[in-house]
């Protein structure tokens, strides 16, 4: 489990924030399968040099991406919901369909982790590749199908350009999809590549931001379906719980726009 290097690397991160966050603030976000994996996590130094507030802006990614994946799926009962960059995302247990189908895509190492750990389940497909080139496209058995695509924890480590032809790439491959990411601003960048390295890895490097998201939208040509501040039900549900640093730095990210998720219709 320790052989991961550079962006591979990350996908303790958030198993390790989601183990913690169903442990401590159940009533916002439990995951039973994540909890499951506790005893795989190499150490607790992820743990050990996260803060209150890291551990929850990383479930609020999760929380939300629920919520926008259950909405999707309600709206189009048969459906695609295509995982790029699934790490050790447990969300297909967490949402409990059966009607849609789950692609999950990562690089080779961690789609044989996952398999071993994870195993492949109903309506449920682990492709290994690079999200990128668009090859796993051809496994998805229907590409008419209304299709959900969520890149989550992913694009930061790329470049604007990067991530611009993969939306090109992708529009012409399905015919009605729908694409959901999270993202900063260039503040927020800088904040998660510190947090990033302060967790002991130095070589997954971040660069892409999202300043102004109906620019981004425009210059992808996509239309701009929603834009979501991350901490709006946290900080309801599990505010005054928290500690005074995490509730100002929620308030302040959400205010500011310092991370948020991005959702837009492709096709």
């Amino acid at each position: 489990m320790n052989t991961f290097k550079g962006v591979a690397d990350t996908l303790f991160i958030p198993l390790t924030a989601r183990i913690y966050m169903s442990q401590r603030f159940p009533e916002y976000f439990y995951d039973s399968k994540a909890l499951e994996l506790s005893s795989l996590l190499p150490d607790d130094s992820i743990k050990k040099n996260s803060s209150e507030y890291s551990m929850i802006a990383s479930v609020a990614r999760y929380y939300n991406l629920d919520e926008m994946t259950k909405n999707f799926i309600t709206a189009h009962p048969t459906c695609n919901i295509v995982n790029l960059g699934c790490g050790l995302e447990t969300a297909y247990d967490r949402i409990g369909n059966k009607t849609a189908l789950f692609y999950e895509i990562d690089l080779p190492e961690v789609i044989e982790t996952r398999r071993t750990i994870l195993g492949e389940q109903r309506n449920e497909k682990l492709i290994a590749g690079n999200l990128f080139d668009l090859q796993w496209a051809k496994h998805v058995e229907d590409q008419t199908l209304p299709t959900l695509l969520i890149v989550s924890g992913v694009f930061q480590y790329f470049h604007e350009t990067e991530v611009l032809a993969f939306i090109k790439k992708v529009r012409e491959v399905f015919t009605e999809a729908e694409l959901i990411f999270d993202a900063t601003n260039k503040a927020g960048i800088r904040y998660a590549q510190k947090y990033v390295k302060k967790t002991g890895n130095t070589s997954a490097m971040m660069y892409f931001f999202v300043e102004n998201n109906e620019e981004f939208a425009k210059k992808a040509g996509v239309t701009l379906l929603e834009h979501r501040p991350f901490f709006t039900a946290a900080r309801k549900l599990i505010g005054k719980r928290t500690g005074l640093y995490t509730r100002i730095a929620m308030k302040i990210c959400d205010d500011l726009g310092r991370a948020k998720l991005l959702h837009l219709k492709l096709s």
